[in-house]
């Protein structure tokens, strides 16, 4: 299964951006980007309350596992054929992180603070995602944008599947 990103099953799926339109799909993948860069911050402000880390470390791998199953289902397989061949190697590099990702990410689950190498995970998962959103950020979604690609209907495909998604977990 895609490793992903959300939050907690109460909370809603935000498809609008803050002026109320429809997000596009960078917008929407950047604000996931956001949603697990403000988990990382207050697992890091948590300190060794195991009850409270452990809580944050659930949300960031559940949060994870829905935006790399959107993005592996629906943006990147539409980045691919969007972008010419001289670019697919961002989109390799992509795949191959989030392997990695999706692999602590299995690992954590099933972890709990205290538990032989988890402080170690956590902080190579948080490494590993500020790379690879820097990746995408930096590098991937502004050559997605240059192309024909229709991100505001992708945005919306995105945003169903993540709404599903999040039900699910």
């Amino acid at each position: 299964m895609p490793l992903g990103i959300g939050g907690g099953q109460s909370k809603q799926v935000r498809t609008k951006s803050r002026t109320g339109k429809q997000q596009n799909a960078i917008e929407l993948l950047k604000n996931d980007h956001q949603e697990v860069a403000q988990l990382f911050e207050q697992l890091e402000k948590a300190g060794d309350g195991s009850v409270k880390k452990s809580g944050i470390v659930e949300k960031i791998c559940r949060a994870l596992k829905v935006h790399a199953e959107i993005e592996e289902e629906i943006f990147y397989p539409a980045a691919y054929g969007a972008l010419d061949e001289a670019n697919e190697q961002i989109m390799d590099e992509a795949e191959v992180e989030h392997s990695s990702i999706g692999s602590l990410v299995e690992q954590l689950e099933g972890a709990r603070p205290g538990d032989e190498l988890y402080d170690a995970k956590v902080k190579v998962l948080m490494e590993y995602v500020k790379h690879h959103v820097k990746e995408e950020e930096g590098k991937m979604f502004p050559k997605v944008k240059k192309t024909g690609l229709d991100l505001d209907d992708l945005g919306s495909e995105l945003a169903s599947r993540k709404a599903e998604l999040m039900a699910q977990y």
